[in-house]
């Protein structure tokens, strides 16, 4: 008889009093990941009655923009792995990854050929 597993992930944010994040801790228990920190967090979750992308983009005071500018491009690049994987799009798949380095090399992430 085969057993279903659970597993969950959990985020606890703490905000100020205009409801900005001050802090983001995080645990992944499957992962060894216990309450910890973290300055950015997107998520996004397919609601399949509407059809439609609910998500959460949260960041705390504290990241600064140039970390930003690297949390999103590696966003990206995960983006278009993902949708290969998902899709075998492999033309598509490179013509996101194709942004990806157009934004990196845009925001000053990458060095310039």
């Amino acid at each position: 008889m085969m057993t279903n597993k659970s597993s969950k992930i959990e985020f606890n944010v703490s905000l100020d009093e205009n409801q900005i994040p001050e802090t983001i801790h995080w645990t992944s228990q499957d992962n060894n990941i216990f309450n910890a920190d973290t300055k950015a967090l997107l998520l996004s979750v397919w609601d399949s009655k509407t059809h439609e992308t609910l998500k959460m983009d949260l960041w705390t005071k504290e990241m600064p923009l140039q970390e930003m500018k690297v949390f999103f491009y590696q966003t990206l690049r995960s983006l278009a792995d993902t949708y290969q994987r998902a899709t075998n799009d492999e033309k598509m798949s490179a013509t996101m990854h194709d942004f990806c380095e157009y934004f990196a090399e845009n925001q000053g992430l990458k060095k310039k050929n």
